[in-house]
């Protein structure tokens, strides 16, 4: 099976800016980009930092209420020290979340995750940026052809991968949902092959209506 990979998913022309990149500036590169995000970039070309619209909000969170009234929560010390700040060093978030060319579709949907972020820069090896990749383009995988998703499963992986014959186990694929059918030699086969289907590129969920021949898990007798 082949994954694609964040360096054929990414963006490659980034909008950047700089550590003594003014406030403004930075809400004007956002504004005319349509992005919500920049990485920050030290004059070596490494990432050191991310400002993002949450970051630059906190400028209008402090703000005192024209109508008088106490805003609810206060911010904290570390988030007014942000709010105070004039510039991309003293308003991005550091160190920065980065991702690596290589990794596929599932490492980087799962660090986005954990981290709460929208968007990855992208490095090499040498910390200096290549690329970003966002929400949207992890979910571009999942525009991919209901054709393609079954010919990847009943030929790389079922045939190629797992040994099958081609007329053991079929795979019907609509909106990237796949449902198998047929039969296989032993019980313990099943869950693997489902395992393996999930993690194709496009796949949205599996379903198997698939019998078997003998029960090598000593849960039952052999199917009928």
């Amino acid at each position: 099976m082949q994954h694609r990979t964040v360096d054929e998913l990414m963006t490659r022309n980034v909008v950047r800016v700089r550590p003594d990149t003014p406030f403004k500036e930075i809400v004007r590169e956002l504004a005319e980009n349509d992005v919500t995000a920049v990485p920050v970039i030290d004059p070596s070309g490494r990432v050191v930092g991310v400002v993002s619209e949450a970051d630059l909000m906190r400028k209008s969170a402090d703000q005192p209420d024209p109508f008088g009234r106490v805003a609810v929560p206060s911010l904290e010390a570390w988030e007014r020290a942000k709010a105070e700040g004039a510039r991309a060093e003293e308003l991005m978030s550091a160190p920065p979340v980065c991702a690596r060319p290589e990794w596929n579709v599932v490492e980087t949907a799962r660090l986005m995750t954990t981290q709460n972020v929208k968007r990855l820069p992208v490095v090499d090896e040498t910390d200096h940026l290549v690329g970003i990749i966002s929400r949207a383009d992890i979910l571009r995988v999942f525009l991919r052809e209901d054709a393609a998703i079954r010919s990847e499963i009943e030929r790389d992986l079922l045939e190629r991968t797992m040994g099958l014959a081609p007329s053991a186990v079929r795979a019907e694929v609509s909106e990237g949902q796949v449902i198998l059918t047929g039969n296989v030699e032993t019980r313990s086969t099943i869950p693997l092959i489902e395992h393996l289907c999930r993690s194709v590129d496009g796949v949205v969920s599996v379903h198997q209506r698939l019998t078997y021949t003998t029960d090598d898990t000593g849960g039952g007798f052999p199917a009928a």
